[in-house]
């Protein structure tokens, strides 16, 4: 099964894909990572690359999936007050239930996982009543699931993107 970005398997165990990253990629995507709206102007000379050398570096990361830029909001700031993990204990294919709850809108986070869930998914909803529909009405009803545990957020007290690289 293809993943979003293009590469097949899991983390361990990737087809080949994009050249190993160097020094100055790395350097990149750590600048991208604190700041990711930085112009090419400010980013060049900070990685050690004229302004049309690191566009195109940027490009390849991106085109490669191994670079997004995105934009991360608030969820409560932009009108969602309810954020949920949810537990997935499954039967069947776990990719195939995978990628049908991940194209659910609500769901913004599906991982495979081992332990006492198959899968983890975390939601993001308008309110309390949303989440119910969801976990009741779609998720608990979506065929090879068994069963789900919804352990709503009381408050999120890290999130992060810039783990860096190796």
């Amino acid at each position: 099964m293809t993943r979003p970005n293009g590469r097949r398997g899991n983390r361990g165990l990737r087809a080949p894909g994009p050249p190993p990253l160097d020094e100055i990629d790395k350097a990149i995507i750590r600048a991208l990572q604190v700041d990711g709206r930085m112009s090419y102007a400010k980013l060049g000379p900070e990685v050690g690359l004229s302004q049309a050398a690191v566009r195109q570096r940027v490009q390849r990361l991106t085109d490669s999936g191994v670079v997004q830029v995105v934009a991360v909001t608030d969820p409560l700031s932009v009108g969602f007050t309810v954020q949920a993990m949810i537990g997935v204990a499954a039967d069947g294919d776990l990719r195939a239930l995978g990628a049908t709850l991940g194209a659910i809108d609500e769901i913004d986070y599906v991982v495979i996982a081992s332990g006492r869930f198959d899968l983890l998914l975390e939601v993001v909803c308008e309110d309390s009543d949303q989440l119910l529909e969801l976990v009741n009405d779609t998720i608990r009803a979506t065929p090879g699931v068994r069963s789900a545990e919804v352990f709503t957020y009381l408050d999120l007290v890290k999130q992060t993107y810039s783990w860096g690289t190796r």
